[in-house]
């Protein structure tokens, strides 16, 4: 059978020019990145100053508190650059000390889930070494809307209800933060945020101690914000007000590890991507200390099939996408880590031709990693939502308890001059942990990621990274950045990006078209957010999938919950197209609150 075309109407249009393209999650993020660009900023420029306001309009989202993966490509280079803003496992989080705390896993909520803060680090790093502007003009956007307000958004208005009585009864502090009448903002309400915008004015002012001129002046000014962001108000307010046992996910009061010696000690890099080729392209993503291999691995399972079964929008297609997924992250979940990873034993030919054999006619309802040269992997506890009584759905999911499953936001940008970078910031959610009163944020809950049992990739280790969901993607045509795409969504990041890449790929789909066209994932994996549960065969859709291939689905095995006509798939992307050099750019319409801009 032949690909299914795409629909004759699309939400928007894909976006085309040739000065300068954004597309994020938030209009006001992407309004700040394309404002960046028209004042004469370059890409980097323009995705921190957007990054920086994503934590003030986005908070339920992401946070300072938090973490980032990016990856980007400039100009005059010859491969994609990871941007690596995970900071690790505080020293003193350790499996014993989290045993003795009573935890069979890591809290979902409350500071025993943080590790230390990298996003500011990263950002900070990434405008010092391929920005071109100084720290106050980039901050000056976030600073605004911290101070003066912007309208808070339906999703994050929903968040703070959620928790309302959780930030009544224990963390009054998050109450008088984002509760200052007594009750919850409504959608639209103008909220702000001075103690945040202080802590930016106090990294501008610290950076404005350097007087030197010139590129080295600009580079040292930076850099004495980063040392104040590590050692000065945020790192010693931060650690001693977790000091004090708060209300966790599970129930239970405890205090926090983080030390002001811990946010010295980290300091946020670049790595080399890791590739693989597809289908004449070549497709970039982070290293296995995130869950960005995953998707590489599923694409070389898709790879020799024939083009119907790399299509989404077909029962046969929709089926085979969900099994091979399944069969990559079981591997994820079994190998993946900040360790040693024998990543390339995983994309070799036999073995990938030995876990595609086990795509079946029917959908499988086991946990199925591989074997590595006659060893097996971690098998994580496989526990489901049965076995975790009062665990919600949505995106995000909060109790009263704090429990939530992460979200995030994402961004990219691309400029005239060809640098291009996708980034997706996250954690440090407004319902993590109890807010800090003089920092106007809380710190993130990363650590849930990592598990309480000894000896594998994600263990709890202190300074080691925990596995991030965090998988921006870089798409290459013979050596050059063609797009750069991503997702919110944890677990589901890379399975969203999946269904994009094969209907442009192989389908032909326009960027629009591709991001509009229905979504589907698995959950037949456990997940990584706290209580870490799963769903055999699991396969989650949108009801614009159809009721025939829904129908097919679920006859060959398949558990499937209807999520409405418009509710996953959240990706954005901006390209080059190589032919004619004409900038494009294409956001998700779900939510109405992703945009793209540019001309």
């Amino acid at each position: 059978m032949a690909y299914t075309p795409p629909p004759a109407f699309t939400t928007r249009p894909t976006l085309s020019g040739t000065f300068g393209m954004s597309a994020s999650t938030h209009w006001l993020a992407t309004a700040t990145a394309q404002s960046v660009l028209e004042r004469g900023g370059n890409a980097f420029d323009a995705a921190v100053a957007a990054a920086f306001v994503l934590h003030v309009v986005e908070p339920h989202l992401n946070g300072p508190g938090g973490d980032l993966v990016g990856i980007f490509q400039t100009a005059d280079a010859a491969s994609p650059t990871v941007l690596m803003g995970q900071g690790p496992a505080p020293a003193g989080a350790t499996i014993e000390h989290y045993r003795a705390e009573g935890l069979d896993l890591v809290p979902g909520s409350g500071a025993l889930a943080a590790a230390v803060p990298g996003a500011v680090d990263a950002w900070l790093l990434l405008l010092r070494d391929h920005g071109t502007w100084e720290l106050g003009d980039v901050l000056s956007y976030a600073i605004g809307y911290a101070r003066d307000g912007h309208p808070i958004v339906r999703q994050a208005a929903a968040t703070i209800a959620r928790v309302a009585e959780l930030f009544a009864e224990d963390w009054t502090t998050s109450r008088d933060l984002w509760m200052p009448g007594g009750a919850p903002p409504a959608p639209g309400d103008v909220v702000r945020n001075p103690a945040y915008a202080d802590v930016l004015d106090g990294l501008v002012h610290a950076s404005c101690t350097v007087r030197d001129d010139g590129p080295v002046g600009r580079a040292a000014r930076i850099d004495a914000a980063r040392h104040d962001w590590k050692t000065g108000q945020v790192a010693q307010e931060a650690s001693a007000f977790v000091a004090a046992p708060h209300r966790h996910s599970a129930g239970g009061l405890h205090s926090g590890v983080i030390t002001v010696d811990d946010f010295a000690a980290f300091d946020a890099g670049y790595e080399p991507a890791v590739t693989r080729d597809f289908r004449g392209r070549t497709v970039a993503k982070a290293g296995v200390w995130t869950q960005g291999p995953a998707l590489l691995q599923t694409l070389a399972l898709l790879e020799p099939l024939d083009d119907d079964l790399l299509d989404p929008s077909q029962e046969a297609g929709a089926h085979t996408i969900l099994e091979a997924q399944k069969l990559s992250l079981a591997d994820r979940d079994a190998w993946f880590g900040d360790a040693d990873v024998e990543l390339d034993a995983l994309l070799s030919p036999d073995y990938l031709d030995e876990r595609r054999s086990l795509i079946a006619a029917s959908a499988s309802t086991e946990f199925r990693p591989g074997v590595l040269g006659g060893r097996s992997g971690f098998r994580p506890p496989l526990r489901t939502s049965y076995d975790a009584p009062g665990v919600g759905t949505g995106e995000p999911t909060v109790a009263k308890t704090g429990e939530t499953r992460g979200d995030t936001c994402h961004l990219d940008v691309i400029d005239r001059w060809g640098n291009i970078v996708s980034a997706t910031p996250s954690g440090g959610w407004l319902q993590s942990s109890p807010a800090i009163p003089a920092l106007g944020f809380c710190l993130g809950t990363r650590l849930q990621m990592t598990w309480l049992e000894p000896g594998h990739p994600s263990s709890l280790v202190p300074g080691r990274r925990p596995r991030t969901t965090l998988t921006p993607t870089l798409v290459l045509r013979d050596g050059a950045p063609e797009y750069a795409i991503g997702s919110p969504g944890g677990d589901q990041q890379d399975q969203w990006q999946l269904l994009a890449l094969l209907r442009m790929i192989v389908g032909g789909y326009t960027p629009q078209e591709a991001i509009d066209a229905p979504s589907l994932h698995t959950t037949s994996m456990p997940e990584s957010f706290w209580p870490r549960t799963w769903t055999p065969a699991g396969a989650v859709v949108e009801d614009r999938l159809g009721d025939s291939v829904i129908a097919g689905l679920e006859r060959r095995g398949h558990a499937v919950t209807r999520a409405g006509d418009w509710s996953l798939g959240r990706v954005s992307a901006v390209g080059r197209d190589a032919a004619t050099g004409v900038l494009w750019a294409a956001a998700n319409p779900r939510g109405m609150q992703g945009y793209a801009a540019g001309r």
